[in-house]
């Protein structure tokens, strides 16, 4: 029988050369959707949004800050925040009132100005929970809430890994075949490096077929590095204020309910990946006060609001390195790159056929780690109510591709998949009778999901 892979909770052990490929790799794991976020906006707004060097500082420095916050117990990095393109496209579309005459450069600084509002709403997020009690508020995210909330995390980012992988699928499914062969049969130090080694095999390969003159199926190059000679070897990143509307705010702040409860749902996911107690120790209150404010700091110099990233969880799977100092030194490199613009464009440059082949694999980890949550808390599904509150975040989570959009006020909100799967899940198990789970009750199962209070081994019969 194959033995399971012992988890390394402290990387030191492996020496600094060792720290420091796996924090490379966790930055490369992270990468491609952190730079993704802004070269998105940078459409919505004609080419004057956001920039690719403060939103890699700004998520360096909001992980880092996010550890402080947690007492640097918590394996996490923080990265651009998707739940937000749609509140960035509202705002550029602005044209009434003071945006009526306002370049689309003018326009951005208001819509950062909702991001900070909406940072700082989850301070208040923050302080019911540290008011009611962790107890309380577990009460209403049993594991037959959060287990299919982790599952759609994973699913709902499965169309994005296609997406990319469809644009060389050769290239992607070497990325993947060389992540798999690592993994599995990998020896010593490349077993846990199998994302950076099919990153670097996988663009060998592109640049050797670069090089020989062919293409990806469209036509495009497959390399393109037209920027990275223009691009100077240092540069500050270019850092403007945020300014506050009301309007801009109306658009951007109600999103911040969609991105708290994906990052409970993080949290919970994390927490199961990793064996330990986050939500209690050290505690969701202080994580989510980690996230808020590493978001509100961002955007007000001009970046793009953090959120804990779903890909961070299939690394720490994948690699079985659950050392916080380890994301930590991922972050240190992403500041770093942030102020050398040539090698933030040499690694930009990175094909998304790679980006789809790495995410085939996380993204499934993501959700492959939600359905054990399900079966290791023994959630009965034969019972309706558990059959109906599952079904219904699973519908939700997949069917809202592009969220729920209402106006209010005059204002266009969209909420995303995940955060109505939440809201549906949440609400169902607070109504539905047979609401019986008790935190903590289920010492095993509450391990096995993560967020037990670190119990006594002897009382777990």
């Amino acid at each position: 029988m194959e033995e399971k892979s012992v988890a390394i909770k402290d990387a030191r052990t492996l020496g600094v050369p060792k720290m420091l490929l796996l924090g490379l790799q966790h930055m490369f794991a992270m990468f491609g959707a952190t730079i993704l976020v802004p070269i998105l906006v940078n459409n919505y707004f004609e080419g004057e949004g956001l920039s690719i060097q403060v939103t890699l500082i700004c998520a360096g420095l909001g992980t880092l800050f996010f550890h402080l916050c947690s007492k640097l117990k918590v394996p996490a990095f923080l990265g651009s925040s998707f739940a937000f393109l749609g509140g960035f496209a509202t705002v550029a579309n602005l044209n009434t009132g003071i945006f009526a005459d306002m370049t689309m450069g003018e326009k951005l600084p208001y819509a950062c100005g909702g991001i900070v509002v909406a940072g700082l709403l989850y301070l208040v997020l923050a302080l019911v929970i540290k008011l009611a009690g962790v107890h309380r508020v577990m009460h209403y995210l049993p594991p037959v809430v959060t287990g299919p909330i982790i599952i759609c995390i994973g699913l709902s980012l499965a169309p994005s890994a296609i997406s990319n992988a469809s644009t060389n699928w050769l290239i992607a499914l070497i990325a993947l075949g060389t992540i798999i062969v690592f993994n599995i049969w990998g020896k010593g130090m490349f077993k846990i490096i199998p994302i950076l080694m099919g990153v670097v095999v996988s663009y060998v390969v592109a640049a050797v077929l670069n090089a020989i003159g062919l293409t990806n199926p469209d036509g495009s190059a497959i390399l393109d590095f037209s920027n990275i000679a223009s691009a100077s070897w240092v540069g500050l990143p270019p850092f403007q204020l945020c300014k506050f509307n009301l309007t801009a705010i109306l658009v951007m702040a109600p999103i911040a309910l969609a991105t708290m409860m994906e990052h409970i749902g993080d949290m919970s996911a994390i927490s199961a990946t990793v064996g330990e107690n986050f939500i209690a120790d050290p505690g969701l209150h202080r994580t989510l006060v980690g996230d808020g404010l590493a978001t509100a700091l961002s955007a007000l110099v001009g970046g793009p609001a953090n959120t804990t990233y779903g890909e961070n969880t299939g690394v720490l799977e994948l690699s079985h390195v659950h050392d916080p100092r380890v994301i930590r030194i991922a972050a240190v490199f992403a500041v770093i790159l942030s102020f050398i613009p040539k090698m933030a464009d040499v690694i930009g440059s990175m094909p998304s056929a790679i980006i789809g082949g790495v995410s085939f694999m996380l993204y499934g980890m993501i959700s492959a780690i939600g359905v054990r949550n399900v079966v290791e808390n023994h959630v009965d599904l034969t019972k309706s109510r558990n059959l109906v509150i599952a079904a219904v975040i699973l519908v939700c989570g997949l069917g809202f591709s592009s969220g729920l959009t209402f106006t209010v006020f005059g204002t266009s909100i969209t909420l995303t998949g995940l955060a109505l799967a939440a809201l549906a899940g949440i609400i169902l198990n607070a109504i539905l009778p047979g609401n019986d789970y008790e935190f903590g009750k289920d010492l095993k199962g509450d391990i096995n999901r993560g967020v037990t209070l670190k119990p006594n081994p002897e009382e777990i019969k």
